[in-house]
């Protein structure tokens, strides 16, 4: 009599699914290796800004990368070294010996800023050492303390992070 195995079903490996890495590229190559990963099919993104530059015979809106050397790339664990067939790639940013992923909503909240789709914060009755949780602004129920408060601005402590972030009022 044969054995019939029963079916065990299959779930999707975390080597399955996208994830956001950063990549590390060559100095001031930021766009052109952007350009050239999704020419290749590797979705990349470059998030820039507009700033004005000062030359002595002129003013120029110049297109600057945020994050200086890095781009954000959205593939699959195991087609990680696809991204090196681009000769400006230099490497990935670890953390605890680990590829930093960049979660979706953490990508998703850097493009509606750079797009301008922020909302404006209120801020009542707030004093110097207050925690407070913010929400929305690209973070989900992080807790702060408030360290400074200017005639424009407040800085935010962000503890589990350990980062200092400055609010307009």
């Amino acid at each position: 009599m044969a054995r019939v195995k029963p079916k065990i079903p299959i779930y999707k490996s975390e080597t399955d699914l996208k994830n956001w890495y950063v990549l590390y590229c060559k100095t001031n190559t930021e766009k052109k290796t952007a350009l050239l990963l999704n020419e290749i099919g590797i979705k990349a993104y470059c998030p820039t800004r507009t700033e004005l530059r000062h030359w002595s015979d002129r003013k120029k809106k110049v297109e600057v990368p945020v994050l200086p050397s890095m781009i954000l790339v959205h593939l699959k664990d195991k087609d990680r070294n696809t991204v090196f067939q681009v000769p400006t790639a230099v490497r990935y940013l670890y953390w605890l010996k680990k590829p930093a992923i960049v979660k979706d909503q953490e990508v998703e909240a850097l493009m509606s800023i750079l797009r301008g789709d922020t909302s404006t914060v209120e801020v009542d009755n707030v004093n110097v050492g207050d925690k407070i949780k913010l929400k929305g602004l690209g973070f989900e129920q992080e807790e702060a303390s408030l360290k400074y408060v200017s005639k424009t601005h407040y800085c935010v402590y962000l503890e589990r992070l350990g980062y200092m972030i400055k609010i307009k009022r």
